[in-house]
């Protein structure tokens, strides 16, 4: 099993996570191996080597666990957190700590090996995108979790394991301090101003263009004014809410349309990176509707966080974001 510990200086809770135990050989061979297509254990034929699925989008007549599948929810084979137990808490002196309860699931998101977000259609992405609600909806109603996070890593360099396209959930007992910084952000920008600090930042970003990357009827992506990665982008839906699993269907279908746009241009433009993509949604069991404003983030795997990064915080970005919006405008498809 495995548990949280909090750190008694900063008040920061890790995972220290049994279940993944490791010896020192294993470390080497992590850095050098990701699972290619003929060991891939999420290709369709091949849905004995998974968990059993607890969401499938199947073709009419396909039985659960077998081929006929366009995307599979399934628990990860090797989980950070489990659901099963209590969430037990204790002290011991100075240290505290709980039952590393959760969920954690791997969200396969075809059938087909080599495809990925860039090259799926606009309805594919969006049936991607109906896959996190669903999953969403169904486990905040287990009242131990207090946060979702939903989150892809492709590529080796953004820590993917795995070719085939694939993304992951993990619920939560405890909200993350790097998500109760964004929180408290935003809700002090509302009790000076009365407004969502990411609807400001739309509209001015709108009205300058600068930093604007696409824009349709639902979405608009930004670079961020102060870009901690080179060619970061966020994706900010237009109608405010602060849960993505409450979205209109709308936004589903601009942000499919968008993720299509940015990742053919940022492939086009970067030879394919590796990147990391981010869910950022309002906490299970807090009204932060009034401040809080859900969105994508997207980080291009190009530069290396070291050890300036750690000691300090700060991140050395060596392109300006107006530079990386107009390159990545500018693209011809």
């Amino acid at each position: 099993m495995s548990e949280l510990r909090k750190d008694p200086v900063t008040g920061r809770w890790v995972i220290i996570s049994t279940g993944r135990q490791k010896r020192p050989s294993d470390f080497h061979l992590e850095r050098t191996k990701i699972i290619r297509e003929e060991h891939c254990p999420f290709c369709a034929g091949r849905e004995s080597m998974t968990p059993p699925e607890v969401l499938a989008f199947r073709q009419n007549g396909h039985q659960p666990n077998g081929p006929g599948w366009d995307l599979r929810v399934v628990p990860n084979k090797f989980p950070a957190l489990q659901v099963e137990g209590s969430l037990d808490r204790e002290g011991e002196g100075l240290f505290d700590r709980m039952t590393g309860i959760g969920a954690h699931e791997v969200i396969i998101e075809s059938p087909e090996h080599h495809k990925s977000l860039a090259t799926m259609s606009e309805p594919e992405i969006e049936r991607v995108l109906w896959a996190f609600r669903e999953r969403v909806l169904d486990l905040k109603n287990d009242r131990r979790f207090r946060y979702i996070i939903v989150f892809k890593n492709h590529g080796a360099a953004a820590g993917a394991t795995l070719e085939h396209s694939h993304s992951q959930l993990i619920a939560l007992p405890i909200v993350p301090d790097f998500v109760r910084e964004e929180l408290d952000g935003a809700e002090r920008h509302f009790s000076a101003k009365e407004r969502c600090v990411f609807c400001d930042i739309i509209r001015q970003e709108t009205a300058s263009g600068r930093r604007i990357v696409h824009d349709n009827t639902d979405i608009v992506a930004v670079a961020p004014y102060a870009s901690r990665f080179p060619f970061e982008v966020w994706l900010l839906p237009k109608h405010h809410g602060a849960r993505f699993e409450d979205a209109p269907r709308q936004s589903y279908e601009g942000l499919a349309r968008m993720l299509k746009w940015v990742l053919v241009r940022m492939n086009r433009a970067l030879e394919s990176p590796d990147y990391n993509l981010i869910i950022h949604s309002s906490p299970l069991q807090e009204d932060v509707n009034d401040f809080y404003h859900w969105h994508v983030e997207l980080m291009p795997k190009l530069t290396r966080t070291a050890g300036f990064e750690w000691g300090t915080g700060f991140y050395i970005n060596p392109t300006a974001p107006e530079e990386a919006a107009q390159v990545l405008r500018e693209v011809r498809v």
